[in-house]
């Protein structure tokens, strides 16, 4: 594993911790044994082989002296560097790029992952299409006499790609309508919905099986969770939520992902709540929250939807640094202190996301015809209702409800 270290607009990130990011990103993927890692770095990036000449064949001896089959490296290398550097070290090369796109490979579970994650993979493999493969150069087609003067094997594996893209666009076009369906159907549950966000690896999966008793994937790994899952959970006053767990944010996502990963947030869009998860023992927590909180920006996540900040982790933390964050006067206004993995702190959040969602509502009157029995059985099973009297027009009912139970019912 090799992260560039260039000194020319570096990144904010620290070399160190940003090679561990991405040490722990090979980790997630079977197969791959990480023999070695290291910084390197470079007053400005090589064109044609992104190293200089005495690093690349110092490189190549140690390469070829441990059997290397396979080199990442931690940021983008372009088609014409990746052909250069496979062929001065006679090894397969995956950047950032490939690397995460190999890893939603395999976690995608739902039709509509893997679809997306399909067409970011040819996305990324058009771009390829300089490799050093002596077929590249060959002409195909016939004499010239017919159909023009042949293609080269690159056009045409340019054009099978394009084919193979309009054949899953047309897929995912099918699943996408379905799952509107599916959505359309959700937002009429009358429960409040409560979207757990954060960066990959901040423990969301293990604090979400904490509050719903479910068994999702969690392990001490990047992306552990890359399909959507949602299960309900009871608030200390016995009100019921749906608490919604999703793919972890990173820096520097792929642009050619950005659109599977903006599937798997279609949860967040339609939150009551959305809980920031951080993992406070991170040397680059607030890198991490500042990554994050650019993410839903870009989501269109408005202010309009409330949010909480969970620290998780402070069993990784020291006693006396553990002790001074639950104590509540020494965290930011609306903070919650926990450690997901022993249960620490998790009764005080789960009466915070109950206050929380309270803050929320608004308190409306609706009159309701006597025949309209399905709305009204609705909004009781939601536990909106506040107070309710019958008059001659009907069911007269004073709610307390979210912006989303409004909608919820406004579409029934």
């Amino acid at each position: 594993m090799l992260h560039p270290d260039l000194k020319q607009g570096r990144a904010r990130r620290l070399p160190d911790l940003a090679l561990a990011e991405a040490v722990a990103l090979a980790a997630a993927l079977p197969d791959i044994e990480v023999m070695g890692a290291e910084v390197v770095r470079l007053a400005r990036a090589q064109a044609g082989m992104l190293f200089g000449s005495g690093k690349v064949e110092e490189l190549r001896a140690r390469f070829e002296a441990d059997e290397v089959d396979l080199v990442l490296v931690d940021g983008p290398v372009s088609p014409v560097q990746q052909r250069n550097l496979e062929r001065a070290w006679k090894v397969k090369l995956l950047d950032r790029t490939g690397l995460i796109l190999e890893i939603f490979a395999n976690r995608a579970r739902t039709r509509e992952g893997v679809l997306q994650v399909e067409l970011a993979a040819l996305s990324y493999q058009r771009t390829r299409l300089v490799r050093a493969w002596t077929h590249l150069e060959r002409q195909r087609g016939g004499l010239g006499f017919v159909g023009g003067p042949g293609e080269t094997q690159i056009e045409a594996d340019r054009r099978a790609i394009d084919e193979e893209v309009v054949k899953i666009r047309r897929q995912l076009a099918r699943v996408v309508k379905t799952r509107a369906l599916h959505r359309a159907a959700r937002r009429k549950v009358p429960f409040p919905v409560v979207a757990l966000v954060g960066y990959t690896n901040a423990g969301k999966s293990t604090l979400f099986n904490r509050l719903t008793g479910a068994r999702v994937l969690a392990r001490d790994m990047l992306f552990a969770t890359l399909d959507p899952t949602m299960r309900g959970m009871t608030l200390a006053d016995g009100r019921r939520v749906i608490l919604s767990d999703t793919v972890g944010f990173i820096s520097d996502l792929p642009t050619e992902l950005v659109a599977a990963f903006r599937a798997t947030l279609e949860e967040v869009l339609e939150a009551d709540l959305i809980v920031h998860v951080r993992d406070i023992a991170h040397p680059e927590t607030a890198e991490q929250a500042a990554d994050v909180a650019t993410i839903l920006e870009s989501l269109g996540v408005g202010a309009e939807v409330p949010q909480i900040e969970v620290w998780n982790k402070i069993d990784l933390l020291d006693a006396d640094q553990r002790a001074a964050l639950l104590v509540r006067d020494a965290r930011l206004p609306g903070v919650q202190a926990v450690s997901a993995a022993s249960g620490e702190g998790v009764a005080a959040l789960v009466a915070a996301l109950g206050a929380l969602l309270d803050e929320a509502r608004e308190v409306a009157e609706v009159v309701l015809p006597f025949a309209e029995g399905r709305k009204r059985a609705w909004l009781h099973e939601a536990g909106v209702v506040q107070s309710e009297r019958e008059a001659e027009d009907g069911h007269h009912l004073r709610l307390s409800w979210t912006a989303r139970q409004k909608a919820a019912f406004a579409a029934l």
